[in-house]
């Protein structure tokens, strides 16, 4: 984690707690007793292992200023992160946090679809209490492998009819259609989980000019079909200090900003946790974040540094 990011605390591990098959939650607090950051639905924290930064959301209660919970699938193509915290990670251990920070913040709505997707449950939970409290209307569509790799069931079970649970294995994968077809329009539409559901229901509300009501997150990045003999230098100039800094065709904004002692806060490096966004003054970005919204990429007011890139040969940026 870059030292430059804003907020970096240690916070020491109070609980682990096995939610379903395959999913931990981990409950953080400050080793003193203190106040933690407040955060709101949406939210997610940097967490720093040896060698290695994860963005995981927080699933537990805003509400709550004196911990930060979130649950890790433990996946069996892990890049480190979630083995490290099923295999070593154990309570009264100390882990550097960073954040929180929200991309995916809940927008006043009349009412609310909510679809997860596994792990793609947890930005949601806080989202559901966040709707109750405001007394307006929800309904959270879950699916998964199996209820028994589905985690917080029985949490959500209080909500009655509100959630429809869809395991795959008992009712086959969720029918987008049908559920968009129910959905009345003007309803705010969030979601988070496997690529291929954010993708296929991205695509579904293109196609019926809903993509407005739709807010997403990703946990992992998009990929982009980008030929390397395509790709070009460019100049980046520094709109505040003057300086301007030559980037590569092989080398990223962020690093050629920092070989050159500009430092920029960042935490993933892959264009999904929005800690390296910087403000776009001049010139038009390459967008390769997965985390911006067309309509946002579209503005051209910022841009992610760690993956993005010019389309022509100069970017002034607010450094």
């Amino acid at each position: 984690m870059n030292e430059d990011l804003d907020g970096v605390l240690e916070l020491r591990v109070e609980q682990l707690r096995r939610e379903s098959d395959g999913v931990l939650s981990v409950t953080l607090a400050d080793p003193e007793g203190g106040a933690l950051p407040a955060w709101a639905p949406g939210a997610h924290i940097d967490l720093e292992f040896p060698g290695m930064v994860r963005q995981y959301s927080l699933c537990g209660d805003p509400a709550d200023r004196f911990t930060y919970k979130v649950a890790v699938l433990r996946e069996e193509a892990s890049r480190g992160g979630s083995a490290h915290i099923h295999e070593v990670l154990r309570p009264g251990d100390l882990v550097e946090v960073g954040g929180p920070r929200n991309h995916f913040a809940l927008v006043p709505a009349p009412r609310y679809l909510f679809v997860g997707g596994g792990i793609g449950i947890t930005p949601l939970l806080p989202m559901l209490a966040g709707a109750e409290a405001e007394g307006v209307a929800w309904t959270l569509v879950y699916g998964g492998r199996s209820r028994a790799t589905m985690g917080f069931l029985d949490d959500l079970a209080r909500h009655g009819t509100k959630v429809r649970v869809v395991p795959e294995d008992e009712s086959g994968r969720l029918d987008l259609d049908a559920l968009l077809a129910e959905t009345p329009a003007g309803t705010a539409i969030y979601t988070c989980g496997p690529g291929g559901l954010l993708d296929a229901l991205a695509e579904r509300c293109a196609a019926l000019g809903r993509s407005d009501d739709l807010h997403l997150e990703r946990f992992q990045a998009k990929t982009f079909d980008i030929d390397p003999s395509d790709e070009h230098a460019f100049d980046v100039v520094c709109g505040r200090s003057g300086l301007t800094v030559e980037v590569p065709a092989d080398r990223s904004i962020l690093s050629s900003l920092e070989e050159a002692g500009i430092g920029v806060p960042w935490a993933c490096q892959d264009g999904i946790c929005g800690s390296c966004e910087v403000k776009i003054l001049d010139g038009a970005a390459d967008h390769r974040d997965s985390l911006l919204t067309p309509a946002q990429q579209e503005s051209g007011q910022t841009l992610m540094v760690c993956v993005s890139r010019a389309l022509g040969d100069r970017l002034v940026l607010d450094l």
